[in-house]
Parts: structure tokens; C-alpha cells; sequence
């Protein structure tokens, strides 16, 4: 074995650090598992390498031997045939999980586990269970642990509170408090809840129970269905899913027909979406952009209107029922996420129709391809044969690598063209 691939000082420290970050140390200090001692092997010089380098493996073993103290060495018996019996270190034991984290350099953040631990505990005994599998979060949170805590008592204890987040009286509590905690604060209220209720939340609470640990975790990329009726927002989520009121989803449209009445002379008009769903405009088409400038530079167009929607923001179209009765055309991204939005539309208005989305307006503005951050891969069950057959190209780099056309990029006439 040669000389660097024995284990140094700083290699037996790297091994250590490597169950720091991993929060195996400070789980092992709030939840002993009896694991300590805990013997960490070494890899040591052979006895062939005793003969050929006997004054490395001198100074490997003189490390080690110096840096004792929050460990003590194991030796083993080397080179009996060749050398001599020589006795080298074998293996490095940690009598406690402190020692071990003393070695690591750690004792003052342990400190502070431990002390927050300690107060999450006067909360609830309940919430040293999440605190212990997640002890890294604790110690990045610091105090706005105990404060998230909180939250999630009071949630616990308050279903359907019936206001809006910022009129909770909480010390330290506030909107953004809340938006930059949905998560943590989601996982407390599961360790709490869980056991209160036996595991069964029946007062409509949604607090998503088994693991305190890691449920619910939401991603922030709303890419919500539209027919689930959650909100657009990881915050408009949050509200719902514990009975807070939320600010309500708006609607913004254009009436691109003059001789359509409408509030004076107004044409680019904002509703809440549930105003929306009751109108009756005596329009015959929708269309539907996810781009606020061609949204704007529509031009007139007798018996349509305009909607603007950004992204997956359309699921606020989702109890418009009177779109039924008009044609509808979608234009969105030629990438993977435009298809999605496309696929969710007709979940609720199963007539969409796409426009600007075909692979003739792709390859007619290669020039201005660019890259998607994340293609999807999902499958997706309501496309026409050949909306799904560009889906497939775009997913599998048929025409290079996350190929995407923004369709602010599409040429002014190519696209009005089209649109008549």
C-alpha cells in the first residue's frame, strides 16, 4: 500500500468531518444509538512497506500517536518476518461522541444543538424527534427554529384560523418569516400533529403526516395542475392548506374588440379570478399568452379577448366555466414547460387549441434558440399527435441540447400572421 493512501491525521479528520456534515455526530448527541465507542479503521503501512520505507511509516505513525488525546490508537502487530515486530496504529477510538466532535473542531455549534434542542423540547417533547433528524437545519436556523416552533404549535392548535398571516400576534412573526419558513414550519406541525391526532388529521389542518422529519417538503416552482385548486403560489399553498386567508388569484385581460363594451373606455382590465368565472362577454375567441408584451401588442381583432397568464399561473382559468363555449388558443415557450402548461390548460378546457407551437415556427427561428434550465420528462396524455411528437423531440435533444424558443422571440409578423 503505498505511503498516500495511508491514513493521516488530517485523513482520520476528513472521515470525521465527513459524519459532521452529514449529521450523523450531532443526531448521535441528541439520540445516543450506543455507538460509542466508535473504532475508525486506519489504513496502515504493510509489512512490505515497513521494509522498503521504514522511516515514512515512522513519521506516519509519530502523527498519529501525537495527535491522541481525543482519540486513542489500536496497534497491530507488523513485519514479524521481515523487520521485525513493529507495532503500528490500527484503528483510532473515540471514547465519546464529544471527543469526536471536539476532534473536528465542532464544540461550540454542538453547544448550541444542544441548547436549542433543549428549549424545542420545553415546547413540545414532540419536537425533538424532527430536531434530532434534522440537526443541521436546527443550527442554520438558529433562534428562528424556536420561532418557527411556535408557529406550528399555534397551527397546531388553531385550525382554520380564518385570517391572513400577517395578523398572527407571534413574537418575531411576520410575513416574510413565514415565506422564507413554509417548509420547517410544515415539518414541525407534522411532529406535533401526528401523535396528538393518532396519526389522523381529521379537522382539515393537511398537515402531511409519517416522517416529522420530512414531510411535507414543497418545492417552490409552482407548477401546479390547474384543476387541484391549490393556488398559483407556494404561498397561496401554504395559506390554503392551513386555513388562512391568502390574497385572491387576479386575472388580467384585454378586450382587443373595440365595439365590445366595457367599463368606459378601459380595455386592459384586472379581476380576481373568481370575478372572472361569472363574466359573459360577448366575445368568440381567448387568447391565452404567458408573455406580457405580446399580451399587450396584440392588435384589435374583432370578438376576442386577450388573457395573460404567467406560466402555470393560468390555473386561475380553472372555474371560468363560460371558456367552454369560446375558442381558446394557447400561446406559450416552444420547450418542454410551454407543452406542460399546454397539457394542464386542457385538464379543465380540454378544447385548446395551440398556437405558435408547431416545429415549422421552431426551425424557422433557429437563430434564436436557447436553453431550458430543466426540461421536463414528464408524460404528458393530452396532446395532439404532433404537439406530442415536438414534446418528445424537445425532451430527447432531437434538435440539440434543451432546445427552447421564447415566444417573445418569434417574429412580429411570422406570429401575426399565424394568429389571423
Amino acid at each position: 500500500m503505498p505511503v498516500e493512501s495511508w491514513t493521516t491525521v488530517s485523513g482520520l479528520r476528513a472521515l470525521s468531518l465527513k459524519a459532521w456534515n452529514s449529521g450523523a455526530l450531532l443526531r448521535e448527541l441528541l439520540e445516543p444509538s450506543g455507538a460509542y465507542p466508535r473504532r475508525r479503521v486506519l489504513k496502515r503501512p504493510t509489512a512490505a512497506a515497513l521494509l522498503s520505507d521504514y522511516a515514512a511509516a515512522q513519521r506516519w505513525a509519530a502523527e498519529l500517536f501525537a495527535g491522541a488525546g481525543p482519540y486513542e490508537l489500536e496497534t497491530a502487530e507488523v513485519g514479524r518476518r521481515t523487520v521485525g515486530s513493529n507495532r503500528i496504529p490500527a484503528a483510532a477510538v473515540f471514547g465519546t461522541v464529544e471527543d469526536e466532535i471536539g476532534f473536528v473542531g465542532k464544540s461550540r455549534e454542538a453547544a448550541q444543538l444542544r441548547a436549542l434542542a433543549s428549549q424545542l423540547g420545553e415546547l413540545d417533547p414532540l419536537l425533538l424527534t424532527w430536531a434530532a433528524r434534522r440537526p443541521l437545519k436546527v443550527l442554520e436556523l438558529g433562534a428562528d427554529a424556536l420561532t418557527a416552533a411556535r408557529v406550528a404549535l399555534w397551527l397546531r392548535d388553531n385550525r382554520e384560523p380564518g385570517i391572513y398571516v400577517r395578523q398572527l400576534g407571534l413574537p418575531g412573526v411576520h410575513t416574510k418569516f413565514i415565506e422564507r419558513n413554509r417548509q420547517v414550519i410544515d415539518q414541525l406541525l407534522a411532529a406535533v400533529v401526528q401523535d396528538a391526532d393518532g396519526g389522523d388529521d381529521e379537522d382539515g389542518a393537511e398537515a402531511v403526516l409519517g416522517d416529522p422529519a420530512e414531510a411535507p417538503v414543497e418545492a417552490d416552482s409552482p407548477t401546479v395542475a390547474l384543476d387541484d385548486g391549490a393556488g398559483r403560489t407556494p404561498a397561496a399553498r401554504f395559506a390554503r392548506r392551513h386555513g388562512f386567508l391568502h390574497p385572491p388569484e387576479l386575472v388580467r385581460f384585454r378586450i382587443l374588440d373595440p365595439a365590445v363594451p366595457a367599463l368606459g373606455n378601459a380595455r386592459d382590465i384586472t379581476v380576481t379570478a373568481e370575478a372572472f368565472s361569472t363574466l359573459q362577454l360577448p366575445v368568440h375567441t381567448v387568447i391565452a399568452t404567458e408573455n406580457l408584451v405580446n399580451f399587450l401588442a396584440l392588435p384589435e381583432r374583432p370578438g376576442t379577448l386577450a388573457l395573460y397568464g404567467a406560466g402555470y399561473g393560468f390555473s386561475s382559468l380553472r372555474d371560468a366555466a363560460w371558456l367552454r363555449d369560446r375558442g381558446v388558443l394557447y400561446w406559450g415557450d416552444i420547450d418542454t414547460h410551454g407543452f406542460r402548461i399546454l397539457d394542464q390548460l386542457r385538464a379543465v378546457h380540454p378544447h385548446v387549441e395551440s398556437v405558435l407551437m408547431d416545429e415549422e415556427t421552431l426551425l424557422a427561428h433557429r437563430h434564436a434558440w436557447g436553453e431550458e434550465p430543466s426540461p421536463s420528462k414528464a408524460a404528458l396524455t393530452r396532446l395532439t399527435a404532433e404537439e406530442l411528437a415536438l414534446y418528445e423531440a424537445l425532451s430527447s435533444d432531437t434538435h440539440g441540447s434543451a432546445v427552447r424558443l421564447e415566444q417573445e422571440l418569434i417574429r412580429w409578423d411570422w406570429a401575426l400572421e399565424r394568429l389571423r
